[in-house]
């Protein structure tokens, strides 16, 4: 996601929303989570969230009522039921528009079992902070959709409803505003500034030849110390000229392979022949040895959790493969070899993306099942989807044996196509039963 922020009046709140979020996220991974059960709370914060931003914000929220002496719980929309809401209380709600107007993974059941309900919220108080990006059709098309069901069955709206584009700081900023007049904490620390300089040791351009966009691998080394991270986490990276320009990439590599942040990128042209501003950059105008500023994120939805054990089933497309190599090569590493990889791109010539390792990978028995389909090659023109419909028996072996799917890559045409073939194959109820056990988990975008 490409964040830009305004230049002007915004730095000063930049400074102090930075300062809040930072004091708030040391505290809340201190605490770790708000245990407290809903009808106990003086406040519910409920998010929405696709790639933890919305859930980070929600954590850093709850923290600020809880500092000023409030009780609070914190949870995933996904985990409030109708009797919650109906009891009545205060609630915040934290939410992103996932795609063009969606609701993000933890909001699905949510939507499934509680949208086509009439109930009675005559006793709820809400608010609600609404994260999206106008350069899609339906700008927080989600939060939209969910105030005005709250509204329709009863529920009263404490203040209108703020939208954040890209990470508008002036936005968050009134957030915070509204939060102090409710009672949330309102000291604040010196400014936290998560990121860390991070050196370009290493550029290679993947697929030449390819009709596709040109894809990279980019190797970063830590200039101090390694920090942690975690199979399926992101990181995003600051453009060098120009600070409120941010972007968020899956990472392809572990702290335990050298300590090295690898990201696939692929350079994207727009219509005019120009290049994109941050991939532009990185690929291309970013000298080798060169600083860049990087902020590594969690992105729980994404990690193993209760599935590192389980058989695994990855798909995904393109640059997606950066995220789902992570994941293998975590299993890899502890011993963990009931894998099975499904990789589309266009050409195997050209766009087979680090063919040697996936081979040798499942040469030496880590990979029981690789299948890399071509969709403009002569004799495959297939999509990833159309492997996985062909395998729908192999699918369903593997899901009786416990297996958990994961997807990264193009929410449009890969990600959409991968969910209708699985609801075709094994019915809509048991893919959500899937995604309500943690075993059907995405990071598409």
């Amino acid at each position: 996601m490409l964040w830009m922020l305004e230049p002007a009046r915004g730095v000063a709140a930049a400074l102090l929303t930075l300062a809040y979020l930072g004091l708030c996220w040391w505290a809340w991974r201190r605490r770790a989570h708000f245990p407290l059960p809903a009808a106990n709370a003086d406040w519910t914060v409920a998010y929405a969230s696709q790639t933890g931003t919305a859930q980070a914000l929600a954590q850093r929220t709850a923290l600020a009522l809880e500092r000023s002496g409030a009780t609070v719980c914190c949870l995933p929309l996904d985990q409030l039921a109708a009797a919650g809401l109906q009891a009545g209380g205060r609630f915040l709600f934290v939410v992103a528009t996932s795609g063009e107007g969606d609701a993000p993974d933890n909001a699905r059941r949510f939507v499934r079992d509680l949208f086509p309900e009439t109930l009675d919220l005559a006793g709820v108080e809400f608010a609600l902070l609404a994260l999206g990006d106008r350069n899609y059709r339906h700008f927080c098309g989600f939060a939209a959709r969910l105030e005005n069901w709250l509204l329709a069955q009863g529920a009263r709206q404490r203040f209108a409803r703020i939208e954040v584009d890209r990470g508008d700081a002036a936005a968050l900023a009134a957030w915070h505003e509204r939060l102090a007049e409710l009672g949330a904490a309102a000291e604040f620390a010196e400014a936290a500034d998560d990121f860390r300089p991070w050196r370009l040791v290493d550029r290679r351009h993947l697929n030449p030849g390819s009709a596709g966009g040109e894809v990279y691998q980019l190797e970063f080394a830590p200039t101090g110390a390694t920090p942690h991270w975690t199979a399926g986490d992101l990181v995003q990276v600051r453009h060098g000229a120009d600070a409120a320009c941010q972007r968020d990439y899956s990472l392809a590599s572990l702290p335990e392979e050298g300590g090295q942040v690898r990201l696939l990128v692929r350079r994207h042209i727009r219509a005019d022949g120009s290049c994109g501003v941050m991939s532009g950059w990185l690929t291309r105008d970013l000298s080798l040895g060169a600083e860049v500023a990087m902020h590594l994120r969690p992105h729980p939805a994404f990690h193993l959790n209760a599935n590192r054990f389980r058989p695994l089933i990855c798909i995904g497309n393109g640059v997606g493969l950066a995220g789902l190599r992570a994941l293998l090569a975590s299993r890899i590493a502890t011993g963990v070899d009931d894998n099975w990889l499904l990789f589309g791109e266009r050409h195997e010539k050209h766009d087979f993306h680090w063919r040697s390792e996936l081979t040798g990978w499942q040469g030496a028995g880590f990979l029981a099942r690789l299948d890399a389909v071509f969709s403009r090659d002569a004799g495959d023109g297939r999509y990833v989807q159309d492997c996985l419909a062909a395998n729908g028996e192999l699918l369903r072996q593997w899901l009786a044996r416990g297996a958990a799917v994961y997807v990264c890559g193009s929410r449009q045409g890969m990600a959409e196509g991968v969910d209708r073939v699985l609801r075709d194959l094994l019915g809509k109820e048991a893919v959500d039963r899937l995604a309500d056990e943690g075993r059907y988990c995405r990071d598409v975008f």
